[in-house]
């Protein structure tokens, strides 16, 4: 599990990851009653595990801002 504290973008050279997998979207208040975006993602068919929790991302209000600008300049959305 990870809390993002921020996002940058960082341009360069990627590849498409082979594995697929669905993830699922939680939002929840913290103790500070600011709104907290969590994104899970399942193990692919591939792993030991398939469709086991394999990861967690948490997001507050100012990294989930920065990642919305990268998405929103990078889609056009």
């Amino acid at each position: 599990m990870a809390w993002v504290q921020s996002v940058e973008r960082k341009d360069g050279e990627g590849r498409i990851q082979p594995s697929k997998v669905t993830a699922f979207v939680k939002v929840f208040e913290a103790t500070s009653s600011t709104p907290i975006v969590q994104i899970d993602t399942l193990g692919s068919q591939d792993r030991k595990n398939p469709g086991k929790q394999s990861q967690t991302l948490q997001f507050g209000r100012e990294s989930a801002k920065q990642l919305f600008d990268i998405l929103k300049q990078t889609y056009n959305f």
